[in-house]
C-alpha cells in the first residue's frame, strides 16, 4: 500500500531586502545560493569555519557577515530565513530544529523531505523571474525550468515582460550591444536578450548573420554597411536613423561587431542620442582583439612570456598624417601588440617596427575571420608577415599578432 500524497508546497516570492538570511556551511552549495540572496538584498549571516575562496571574496568585499565557527542556535535570531549547506545530516537536522523553534522557514541541502521550504530552479529575464519546484524533484524541476528559459529568450509580445532597458520612456531607447566576434553564441545573454526584444535593428557588416537570421520577422532590419556615402556621413546616418526611430517610440538595437567601444564608433552613436535627449543602455562584446587570437591558440598574455598587450588600429599607414598611433614606441615593447583592421597597411606596418627596432625575426600571426567556419590561421615573422599574407590570399577581417605569445602554446619540436 502507498501513503497518502503529501500536501502540495505554497509557492511565494520572499522580499528579502534588508532582512537577516542565515547561511550554514561554507561549500560548494552555499556558494550557488548565496549570490541570489545577496542580489535580493538580502542580510546575510554566514556561519562556517571554512570558506570557499569565492565566498571569502563576498566576504572581504563586505558584501556579508562571516561567523568563521559551528552554528549555534542563537545564530538564528532575528532571522527570516535559514539556508543549511552542509552534509553532516546530525549538523543539518540541529540547525533545522532551532529553526522550527523560531518559526523561521528553513532549507535543506542534504535532506529536501526534512526541510520547511524548498529552493526552487530559477531562470530570470529582464523583470521576470521564473522558479519551478517540480514536486521536490530537482532534475524536473532543472528541466522544465531550462524549457521555460527557451521560450521567454525566443518571444516577445503579450505575456512576455520586455526588460526594463526596453520599457524606457514613450521617446523609445536605442541598446548599443556587441555581438561578438563573429560566433553567434558569443553574444553575451544581455545582448541576445535585448535582440529579441528589439523592433529595429541597425546591423554591422561583421555581425553574425545568424543572429538576425533569428529576428522576428516584423523587426525592421537595417544594414548599416549598405549606407551610401563616405564613412562620415554614412555614420551620420546611422545617428540619424537611431534617433529617429527611437523618437518614434521603437525600441532600437545598434547590434555592432565585437564590442561597441573598440574601434566601433559606439562612443559618437551614444554622444548622437544623448544629445537628442534619447535614452541609451551600453551592452559590452566580446572584443575580437582578445577573441579571435585566443581561439586560434595565441593567448595576448602568457606567463614568462608577455604581461602587457597592447590593441591598435592599422586601418591607416603609419606614415598617414591623420594617425594617432606612436609605432616608433610600440616597436620598443616587450608585451603582446594586437593589430586590428591592419591587412591592408600590414607590409608598411612591419617596416615601420622593424625601422624602429623590433627583430624581424619577432613571431606574428595573422587570423581571418577569427571564432567562424571559414577561420583561417597564418604563422609567420615580423619580417615575412606580409608576404606571407599575400601569397596565402588572406583577406580582411583578420587579427595580426606579434610577439612572442604566437607560439606561447605550441609544443617545441621533437628531437
Amino acid at each position: 500500500m502507498t501513503g497518502p500524497t503529501p500536501p502540495s508546497p505554497y509557492p511565494l516570492g520572499l522580499r528579502l531586502g534588508g532582512r537577516r538570511v542565515v547561511v550554514v556551511g561554507g561549500g560548494a552549495v552555499a556558494t550557488r545560493r548565496v549570490p541570489a540572496l545577496l542580489d535580493a538584498g538580502a542580510d546575510v549571516l554566514l556561519v562556517s569555519p571554512e570558506l570557499t575562496p569565492a565566498l571569502r571574496a563576498h566576504v572581504d568585499a563586505g558584501r556579508l557577515h562571516w561567523e568563521p565557527r559551528r552554528f549555534a542556535p542563537d545564530d538564528l535570531d532575528g532571522a527570516w530565513l535559514v539556508q543549511v549547506a552542509v552534509d553532516d545530516r546530525a549538523a543539518a537536522a540541529a540547525v533545522s530544529a532551532a529553526a522550527a523553534e523560531r518559526r523561521i522557514f528553513c532549507v535543506r541541502a542534504d535532506d529536501r523531505t526534512a526541510a520547511s521550504a524548498w529552493t526552487p530552479a530559477v531562470t530570470r529575464h529582464g523583470p521576470v523571474t521564473v522558479a519551478v519546484l517540480g514536486g521536490g524533484d530537482p532534475r524536473r524541476a532543472m528541466g522544465v525550468r531550462d524549457a521555460v528559459r527557451d521560450l521567454l529568450g525566443a518571444r516577445t509580445g503579450p505575456g512576455f515582460a520586455p526588460s526594463p532597458e526596453a520599457e524606457g520612456a514613450a521617446g523609445g531607447r536605442v541598446a548599443l550591444v556587441g555581438a561578438g566576434p563573429g560566433d553567434p553564441e558569443l553574444i553575451t545573454v544581455k545582448g541576445w536578450r535585448l535582440l529579441t526584444e528589439a523592433e529595429v535593428v541597425v546591423a554591422d557588416r561583421l555581425v553574425p548573420g545568424l543572429l538576425l537570421d533569428e529576428l522576428r520577422p516584423d523587426v525592421e532590419l537595417v544594414d548599416a554597411s549598405k549606407i551610401p556615402y563616405g564613412p562620415s556621413r554614412a555614420q551620420e546616418e546611422i545617428n540619424r536613423i537611431l534617433v529617429d526611430r527611437a523618437r518614434a517610440g521603437k525600441v532600437v538595437v545598434r547590434l555592432k561587431g565585437g564590442d561597441p567601444y573598440v574601434f566601433g564608433r559606439g562612443g559618437e552613436e551614444l554622444l548622437a542620442c544623448a544629445e537628442a535627449g534619447v535614452p541609451v543602455t551600453v551592452v559590452p562584446g566580446v572584443t575580437s582583439a582578445i577573441a579571435v587570437p585566443e581561439v586560434a591558440g595565441v593567448p595576448v598574455t602568457h606567463r614568462g612570456v608577455a604581461h602587457e598587450f597592447t590593441v591598435v588600429s592599422g586601418h591607416l599607414a603609419p606614415d598617414a598624417p591623420a594617425s594617432l598611433v606612436r609605432w616608433d614606441a610600440l616597436a620598443g615593447l616587450r608585451g603582446t601588440l594586437v593589430i586590428l583592421m591592419g591587412l591592408k597597411n600590414l607590409a608598411a606596418i612591419a617596416a615601420t617596427l622593424i625601422a624602429n627596432g623590433k627583430p624581424a625575426g619577432t613571431p606574428a600571426a595573422v587570423i581571418q575571420e577569427g571564432t567562424t567556419a571559414a577561420q583561417r590561421t597564418l604563422r609567420s615573422t615580423l619580417g615575412t608577415v606580409a608576404q606571407d599574407v599575400e601569397t596565402a590570399a588572406l583577406r580582411p577581417p583578420a587579427i595580426v599578432v606579434v610577439g612572442d605569445v604566437v607560439h606561447a602554446l605550441t609544443p617545441p619540436a621533437a628531437p
